[in-house]
């Protein structure tokens, strides 16, 4: 986080080297489907505007019911998009929540990985920030691209996603190109803190949307990807 706050996403040597370099050129609009059950809609306004995530509670019930805990007691009213990290072009995360804000953090929960849920770290997916896993509370980050190499694995626990972005990529892909400190953040979070903050000014639930269902990806780029 800030300052003295412990970085919760450190993407190591071995995880960018797995990053691919290209997202696939979208050359049609993807299809809606009708929403399913277990998802509920929430939408993120920010003072550049909204984002609807669905949120899947069938999927990943832990972490899912814990992000509509903190909704449903306003706890993220008033928070930053505080980071953004930028691997290359339409690639990386944006991050937002309580930052270890006591008045404003729940306890943390156990750990739902993506070996578990099925679901992954794919563009527009909501995932939560953590040191190690069982540290999660009330800290999130929305993927830009493909980032698979978070999903867990045999000898990588991973992140926890619950939920995807339906509407609003436009804006998470602003908030990624916007403007960050040369100086604050500590560690591999040096450069990656944005300044100004963006202001979240509610977190609400929202009527059921469409979920958009994913284009197929064409084959990416082989060049290594540089941190």
């Amino acid at each position: 986080m800030l300052d003295a706050m412990r970085c919760p996403i450190t993407l190591s040597a071995a995880l960018l080297a797995l990053l691919p370099t290209a997202l696939a050129a979208q050359t049609a609009p993807p299809a809606a489907a009708p929403a399913p059950a277990g998802i509920v809609n929430v939408t993120v306004t920010t003072t550049m505007g909204p984002i609807v995530i669905a949120i899947d509670r069938e999927h990943a019930p832990i972490t899912a019911g814990n992000f509509l805990k903190y909704v449903d007691q306003k706890r993220l009213d008033g928070v930053n998009f505080y980071r953004a990290v930028k691997v290359q072009d339409n690639y990386g995360f944006i991050q937002f929540g309580t930052q270890n804000d006591p008045k404003r953090t729940l306890p943390k929960i156990a750990h739902e990985p993506t070996s578990k849920t099925g679901l992954s770290h794919v563009d527009g997916a909501i995932s939560m920030a953590m040191d190690r896993p069982g540290t999660a509370a009330g800290d999130f980050f929305i993927i830009v691209g493909d980032m698979k190499p978070m999903d867990a694995t045999t000898t990588d626990p991973g992140y926890a996603v619950f939920g995807k972005v339906v509407t609003g990529m436009d804006l998470v892909h602003r908030i990624m190109e916007a403007p960050t400190s040369p100086t604050r953040g500590e560690g591999v979070m040096k450069g990656q803190m944005l300044e100004p903050v963006i202001k979240v000014l509610s977190v609400r639930r929202s009527p059921a949307l469409p979920v958009v269902a994913a284009p197929t990806p064409a084959p990416a780029a082989t060049a290594t990807p540089k941190p």
